[in-house]
């Protein structure tokens, strides 16, 4: 069996919902929401918050969870590779889940370990795509070969069915990653890309220099919180048992 950690990168100032990661959650700090149903995963060997602020740090073992500090990182991604360097006994896949998704289900993150069987070394989600979604630039679209790794992420409508209509092959993207970690060092030190550039998308940086990321299925359609309205929308499928 291979070790995995689950990390979960946090900070606080975040530009449209500062101390978005400590905001009041069914009497409990967002973030903890999040590490609560991570350590719920099968599979699963060690559950942790990657974070340079010490008040993120202290809510967290508050709560019982376990947190490690972090120096300033251009990306989340960058955060969780500081994280697993700092883990003991080094994890061998390395889940990057995002610290605004409390609804995140278990589910989930099981998919996207299993994807790693055979060789992978980067996987992620994608699942169907709700009525209306193909044509939103907030989601991401993904595209997959036949062997079920990526072609392409866009956040325009693909692929484009000459035909008419809507394609049965557009799926939406859900953005949890796993890695090896000898991958998630190999990511991190490419350069930004191109088409990263052009779609502000951080798993194009892997497509354009010659990785592959295998793509499985979920049914779990993603929440994160971006906006208070976003924290209201939450509290509001808690109370009611989701």
């Amino acid at each position: 069996m291979r070790h995995v950690a689950v990390i979960i990168p946090a900070r606080y100032g975040a530009t449209r919902f500062p101390g978005k990661p400590l905001a009041d959650l069914a009497g409990k700090p967002l973030i903890a929401h999040v590490v609560e149903r991570a350590k719920r995963a099968r599979g699963v060997d060690v559950v942790a918050v990657a974070t340079d602020d010490d008040r993120i740090v202290r809510a967290v073992r508050a709560a019982g969870g376990e947190a490690i500090l972090t120096g300033p990182a251009a990306t989340g991604t960058d955060r969780v590779a500081e994280a697993a360097r700092k883990l003991a006994p080094r994890p061998e896949i390395v889940v990057n889940l995002q610290g605004d998704e409390p609804l995140i289900e278990p589910e989930a993150i099981e998919a996207v370990i299993d994807a790693m069987a055979g060789g992978v070394r980067m996987a992620t989600l994608a699942r169907p795509l709700a009525e209306g979604e193909l044509e939103r630039t907030q989601v991401v679209k993904v595209v997959t070969r036949a062997s079920g790794d990526a072609l392409y992420f866009s956040r325009a409508p693909i692929p484009h069915r000459r035909a008419g209509g809507e394609s049965a092959l557009a799926r939406a993207h859900v953005g949890i990653y796993a890695f090896t970690a000898a991958f998630l060092e190999t990511f991190t030190a490419l350069a930004p890309g191109r088409l990263e550039g052009e779609e502000a998308l951080e798993q194009l940086r892997a497509l354009e220099h010659g990785y592959d990321i295998r793509v499985a299925d979920t049914g779990y359609r993603g929440f994160g919180i971006d906006t208070p309205g976003d924290l209201e929308r939450a509290r509001a499928l808690l109370a009611a048992g989701a």
